[in-house]
Order: C-alpha cells, then sequence, then structure tokens
C-alpha cells in the first residue's frame, strides 16, 4: 500500500525493575535488547528495500532510556545502509503511562501507598492493566489517557508531513501499552483486543495514513498475549 507510513516500534528488552509497572524506569537495554535494535534496524532496510519506501530521516522516540537507545541502534544500521538518519527526536508525548508520584514504585508499594492515605480507596482488581484506572495521584494517567496522547503526537506530526511524498515511513519508538491504546483509538484495534495483544521487542508494526484521520495497519503483527503472561508494558 502505497501512503504515509508510520511504524510503531516497542523497545528493545531492557533491566526492569521486577513487579514494577514500566512507565518512567530510567534503566538502560540489555545486551538482548540491544541485539533486538540492532535486528529492528535491519528489518526496516529490508521493507524499504523490498516494497520501495524511503526513510523519513527525523526518528521519533519517547524520553526513556530504553526507547532512545532502540532509536539510537537502529538509527545507525540504517545510516551504514545507505540511508538519511537526521535526528532521533525524543518526546514526553511518546513515553509509557505515567503513575504520577508513584512513578517506580512496585505495585505492592503503590498499594501500600493508597492504603495509607485516608482520602483514597482501594484501586480494583487488576488495576494495573485496567484501560480506564487513573490512580489517584498527582500526575497520574490511565492507559486511555496515555494512548490519546501518543495518537495526538501521531497525528500531528502526520499532518506536518502532509509534503512528503507517499511512501515514506516515519519510525517511532515507545512503549507497548501506550501504543496499542492509541492504536485503538486510532481505530486499529478494537476495544477487546487491547488486551489479547502485546507487541514484540523493538519490531515494527506499520500504519498506513489514508486521510481523514483514518489509519490501517498495512505490515508486521500484533504479539497475541498468552492468559498466563505477565503485564509488563
Amino acid at each position: 500500500m502505497i501512503g504515509h507510513h508510520i511504524a510503531l516500534i516497542r523497545h528493545g528488552a531492557y533491566h526492569q525493575r521486577k513487579d514494577t509497572p514500566s512507565a518512567l524506569q530510567p534503566f538502560p537495554l540489555t545486551a538482548e535488547g540491544e541485539a533486538q535494535a540492532a535486528e529492528c534496524g535491519a528489518e526496516i532496510e529490508r521493507i524499504l528495500q523490498e516494497q520501495g519506501l524511503t526513510l523519513d530521516p527525523v526518528l521519533h522516540s519517547s524520553c526513556q532510556l530504553r526507547a532512545w537507545q532502540t532509536a539510537l541502534i537502529a538509527g545507525e544500521v540504517l545510516k551504514r545502509a545507505g540511508h538519511d538518519v537526521h535526528e532521533v527526536r525524543q518526546t514526553p508525548r511518546l513515553s509509557e503511562r505515567s503513575l504520577g508520584s508513584a512513578a517506580n514504585l512496585t505495585v505492592r508499594e503503590i498499594e501500600a501507598v493508597l492504603d495509607q492515605d485516608p482520602r483514597f480507596e482501594a484501586p480494583p482488581m487488576g488495576w494495573k492493566s485496567d484501560s480506564d484506572y487513573c490512580l489517584p495521584l498527582q500526575g497520574a494517567e490511565s492507559l486511555m489517557m496515555a494512548g490519546e496522547r501518543v495518537r495526538g503526537y501521531l497525528s500531528e506530526t502526520m499532518v506536518e508531513k502532509v509534503r512528503v511524498p507517499p511512501g515514506t515511513v516515519t519510525l517511532f519508538f515507545g512503549h507497548g501499552a501506550s501504543f496499542r491504546h492509541a492504536a485503538h483509538l486510532m481505530g486499529v484495534l478494537s476495544r477487546a483486543e487491547i488486551a489479547q495483544y502485546s507487541m514484540y521487542h523493538a519490531r515494527p508494526l506499520r500504519l498506513c495514513y489514508t486521510g481523514g484521520d483514518k489509519w490501517v495497519r498495512c505490515g508486521g503483527a500484533w504479539k497475541p498475549r498468552r492468559r498466563e503472561e505477565p503485564v509488563l508494558d
């Protein structure tokens, strides 16, 4: 499909604190994550060559180290393949769902904070993966709010690129949950599918902009989530 393409790319594997919602954890990629990021660049190069697409020279990344590193490593691979990569542009608008003042606490620590504060009720069961639940803490977002933030950035970026030739691919490096909720708000995933799927580490999932704020998936695959699989994004 020839049109304006974007690729949503979840960061590679990283040193994640156990039982802690991903949020704004500042830790780097693991060696496995670095290898995934390099393979991401090679996969994008294959897609560009096989489908006759052009790479947008500006790569977009969240401000989290794991996403920036993934963009940087993939970008270096694409540079060596002869593509123009001018910039990795960071923005907090591509970040994962923020837990506000509870950022980087474990699930148990967060629940203890709410239990100790007489102003708040206990969070519902499964609150971490509840699309609409927002912690009653300063600066916190729901997953759907994070998805709307990401969706807005994607849409605004594409509006700015109206004069970019069709067949150009713009890369966005971010986070699985906020990307999935953005995809739902863009009409690409149903509400039920948000929980049914995750995203592969550092594997491009391409959407095509068809105008009128309408999108379709045109390459790559969501990762089916196993019933027993823990929610890590």
